[in-house]
């Protein structure tokens, strides 16, 4: 049985996930964001598998070249995005100096696309390329755990004026490739609390 947990890291509070199972003590981290220590301190002894990445913004790679080294685990990012972890204007860490350091990290070792499916932990999860917020966005689901980043909260959508980012596109992800998705589907968004496909349908005033 895989296990989920969600913790909230650095100044901008974003998520990052920990997939683990405790039988194998294995695990892989979505979005490793920036003052990772708690997280590090959860996975001292859990075997990482992966670093999976929704999308490059600097909340969600601050901790990936710490974890990456300490666990020898590859990360896996969309092409779209793939300088992003090398380039601090793109990621966005040097336009917000207030928020820490620039950052810059190795390139990925894996590329992430449409349609792909992943298999770590004894699952599959199945990739999607939901951009909108930025253009290499993707969201991840496994089972009927959709793991999105930026694309779609709790009855709000991601930003998208940002460079790369545009509303239409964003729309275009929700509506024509999640909201796809069945109703139980719970959303794990990249900041804020889990919400479900079927509420967001419902309820959500961007969409």
């Amino acid at each position: 049985m895989i296990k989920i947990e969600a913790l909230a890291l650095g100044p901008l509070s974003t998520n990052a996930y920990l997939l683990s199972d405790p039988d194998t003590g294995k695990g892989i981290i979505i979005d490793p964001g920036m003052n990772p220590q708690a997280l590090i301190k959860r996975i001292a002894n859990i075997d990482i598998e992966a670093i999976l990445l929704t999308h490059a913004h600097f909340d969600h790679i601050g901790g990936v070249e710490e974890i990456r080294k300490l666990k020898g685990c590859p990360v896996y990012i969309h092409d779209l995005e793939a300088d992003w972890l090398t380039n601090p204007k793109k990621n966005g860490s040097s336009r917000y100096p207030e928020l820490g350091a620039p950052i810059v990290t190795d390139p990925a070792e894996y590329a992430l696309d449409e349609g792909q499916v992943l298999e770590f932990l004894g699952v599959k999860l199945r990739v999607f390329h939901t951009p909108g917020h930025s253009p290499g966005s993707v969201s991840f689901l496994y089972e009927k755990h959709l793991f999105g980043g930026d694309v779609l909260f709790k009855l709000s959508v991601g930003r998208t004026d940002l460079p790369g980012g545009d509303s239409n596109t964003l729309l275009d992800s929700i509506q024509g490739k999640l909201f796809d998705l069945d109703d139980e589907v719970i959303v794990y968004p990249g900041h804020g609390p889990r919400t479900t496909i079927g509420f967001e349908r419902e309820n959500n005033p961007y969409v």
